[in-house]
């Protein structure tokens, strides 16, 4: 498989983490969009949120649960913006599941 994230999890290749556990890992977005731009991935390979199964799901809600944690130890009190993009239209450029925790600023309401 030639997924650069399932490389990064390997390390394979390298990366700033900010949070691991034997279910996932968060680390820091080499093009941030914000202040704080972390990429929070599952160790399993999912495609994207498009493949979320009964099967897989719990990966998919510790993913969830984990979003706060890290948020709060970044110091993103004032809010923070989650972003999980889904096939080539919304600009899904490596094909797997992550999620974009973004913050450390004031957001515009505009998203696209």
């Amino acid at each position: 498989m030639d997924c650069i994230f399932c490389k990064i999890i390997a390390g394979e290749i390298p990366s700033t983490k900010v949070y691991e556990d034997e279910t996932c890992l968060a680390f820091r977005d080499i093009h941030p969009q914000a202040p704080v731009h972390i990429l929070l991935i599952p160790k399993q390979h999912i495609p994207s949120l498009r493949e979320i199964t009964p099967e897989n799901a719990p990966i998919a809600a510790h993913l969830l649960a984990v979003i706060p944690q890290i948020a709060q130890a970044e110091g993103l009190d004032n809010g923070f913006r989650v972003i999980s993009n889904v096939g080539e239209d919304a600009a899904q450029t490596v094909k797997h599941l992550h999620f974009h925790i973004l913050g450390g600023k004031k957001m515009g309401e505009q998203m696209a």
